[in-house]
């Protein structure tokens, strides 16, 4: 990261907030040597960069919609749920959406988080910038914010007066077979998706993120994945799972505006006017019995799944990208096996239904008995949970499910973006 270009924030209306500022002291950081209050005027050049100074590809904070979800998937990710303090008021979370929205548009600019930066302030006070991403360039950095439904009540009591602005179409996701929750790594008021090809820049996101919102809200689990398990392009090769399957295949592309308006945007009449041009984030932390797995003959992989190992293709015949015929016969059975994964998540068996799929592989160290503690961290958009909710009840009957345990579960309702001089999720407190 870079302080490079910071004339075009100093001396605007943009920066952070006061509370901010206390926010960072607390945390043991220094103010940020920027004046006025954030959200109100951010520099238009923060959006309009195609490239920072340090080279590097640069994904515009402010746009449409909110960048990390149609965005070419990135090969890492820090996601992070967060909680709102106890005692904190409404002006405190639009004063937090403000500061994360000025601060995300400079780190994803590969800036540093202030004009003052890492190095650049008193020797006798903290840095303003934790400093991890000094030098390093953008990496593609997307920075993603959601609101949970707790935000909008959180045991029958109305925290910030939005209850009256609550989709319907926002709560807690049903338990579903298999389910083995930890409550700990599930649910929260906010989140943050950060995604880039250096994990260093993407957990330098989170990390000051989270500094910023010290004394407004707290870290209430967070989640590091690698190898992306989706494409978002069709110039994106289709990447591996642990399983070490194709994964991601069929997923909706940025190009198909058709089906993003079908399937992933929320249109202005199928919710409140603030989420109109938004959509609907399931996280889902997927533990894989990767050790069961392994033990399993190439065959009866195959035949978990529905299609070969090698080229990825149904095993009804073809390449990756040919349609699987669920009706092609061999040996006098289906080719593909009727509780296959792909048969059961097939849009032709769930009401054509798709989800725009940006999951990740993570290994998160080892259990008592040596197993791996690993798998997918899913992430999908579509423009309902409920959309969600019917494919994931088919695929509690499918094969592959013997070899999952859901551990971690959230929903969030994802704004769409910010406009230029304003700040993520201003429509909704308009």
């Amino acid at each position: 990261m870079t302080t490079s270009d910071d004339s075009q924030d100093e001396g605007s209306a943009g920066g952070l907030s006061r509370r901010g500022l206390l926010g960072l002291l607390g945390a043991g950081a220094g103010g940020l040597a920027v004046g006025g209050l954030a959200g109100a005027g951010i520099a238009s050049a923060v959006a309009s960069s195609a490239h920072s100074s340090t080279g590097g590809t640069v994904h515009a904070f402010f746009g449409e919609h909110q960048a990390g979800i149609t965005t070419p998937v990135q090969e890492h990710l820090h996601f992070a749920a967060f909680d709102m303090a106890d005692g904190t008021t409404r002006d405190d979370l639009v004063s937090l959406l403000k500061d994360w929205s000025y601060a995300a548009s400079r780190m994803t600019r590969g800036l540093d988080v202030s004009a003052t930066g890492a190095v650049g302030g008193s020797p006798q006070a903290p840095p303003d910038d934790t400093g991890e991403a000094l030098g390093l360039p953008p990496s593609a950095l997307t920075i993603t914010f959601g609101f949970g439904p707790g935000l909008f009540e959180r045991d029958g009591v109305d925290r910030y007066g939005i209850a009256s602005r609550r989709p319907s179409a926002l709560r807690d996701l049903p338990p579903f077979v298999g389910d083995q929750l930890d409550a700990l790594g599930s649910a929260g008021d906010l989140c943050i998706q950060a995604c880039a090809d250096d994990p260093q820049v993407a957990v330098h996101a989170v990390r000051n993120l989270s500094r910023i919102a010290f004394g407004r809200a707290q870290i209430r689990w967070s989640q590091l994945g690698f190898g992306r398990t989706s494409k978002t392009t069709v110039d994106q090769s289709t990447p591996r799972n642990l399983f070490g399957f194709k994964d991601g295949t069929a997923n909706i592309l940025a190009d198909d505006p058709a089906a993003l308006r079908e399937h992933v945007w929320v249109s202005g009449d199928a919710a409140p006017a603030w989420l109109a041009g938004g959509t609907y984030l399931v996280a889902r932390k997927i533990r894989q019995t990767i050790e069961t797995w392994d033990r399993l003959r190439l065959a009866e992989q195959e035949r978990t799944i529905g299609r070969d190992k090698g080229e990825g293709a149904p095993l009804s015949g073809g390449t990756e990208f040919t349609a699987p015929d669920f009706r092609t016969k061999k040996d006098g059975a289906t080719a593909i096996d009727v509780r296959s994964h792909v048969r059961m998540a097939h849009p032709d068996f769930n009401h054509g239904i798709r989800l725009l799929r940006r999951g990740y592989n993570f290994v998160d160290g080892n259990d008592q008995l040596g197993s791996l503690s690993a798998g997918l961290f899913f992430l999908s958009y579509q423009r309902s949970p409920e959309r969600f909710v019917t494919v994931q009840r088919a695929l509690a009957k499918d094969l592959l499910s013997e070899y999952l345990v859901h551990v971690g579960s959230a929903v969030f309702a994802v704004p769409p973006g910010a406009k230029d001089g304003s700040y993520v999720g201003a429509g909704l407190f308009a």
